[in-house]
């Protein structure tokens, strides 16, 4: 069972270019809340800072930290490797840190799967539309079009996996996002209660699929 001094475990997953990356650093200035820093095998994009957004290592590497079974989760995502060592997660943990995940479905499922003895809340974030989502993408991947274009595909793939989270919130503005998220995060940790409607979480699904 958790413990009263162990800190909690929160992730949010989005498909590409829903802003989840924002938010857990935005949550990450919260008192108490750490990022855990993922491996990966993708070049560090320009805005990125060498051991503090990610570990990037070389695909050798990766596979060697896969074999000794050092990753808590770990997946193939756009052809590059991402994963979440163990040990650093356990450590701030069991120092009462509350410890924060921006990683994929097919990571927080091989998470939730471990059955670890700490509390776990999961955020699934979304896009107002898929044309806001599109020209997000487009912004971020300006010199490659085909890029936003291949997001845009994983996306409709992306979205089906909504239901096996904790909670789904809509990013339409990025303030209001994360004050939802904080406000959930809070109530889960004070047994308080919660403002959250699934039917709308549904419906805005059906429309953006």
């Amino acid at each position: 069972m958790p413990s009263l001094n162990d800190g909690i475990m929160i992730i949010l997953s989005s498909p590409s270019g829903a802003g989840k990356t924002t938010l857990v650093k935005k949550l990450s200035e919260l008192d108490n809340f750490e990022i855990s820093i993922s491996h990966t095998t993708r070049s560090p994009r320009p805005n990125e800072i060498i051991n503090k957004d990610y570990f990037f290592v070389k695909e050798e590497e990766f596979k060697r930290l896969i074999n000794n079974e050092e990753f808590l989760e770990y997946a193939k995502v756009f052809n590059h490797y991402y994963g979440t060592t163990r040990t650093p997660v356990i450590d701030k943990l069991n120092k009462n840190k509350n410890v924060l995940f921006d990683i994929d479905w097919q990571g927080a499922d091989q998470i939730k799967n471990k059955k670890l003895d700490y509390k776990l809340i999961t955020f699934f974030i979304l896009p107002p539309s898929k044309e806001i989502l599109f020209q997000r993408l487009s912004i971020r991947h300006s010199a490659d079009k085909l890029i936003a274009e291949e997001r845009i595909k994983q996306f409709e793939r992306d979205v089906l996996h909504w239901i096996n989270y904790d909670y789904v919130v809509i990013n339409d503005d990025l303030d209001t996002c994360f004050l939802k998220i904080k406000n959930l995060i809070e109530a889960e940790m004070n047994d308080g209660s919660k403002d959250y409607d699934i039917n709308f979480i549904r419906n805005h699904v059906e429309k953006l699929t």
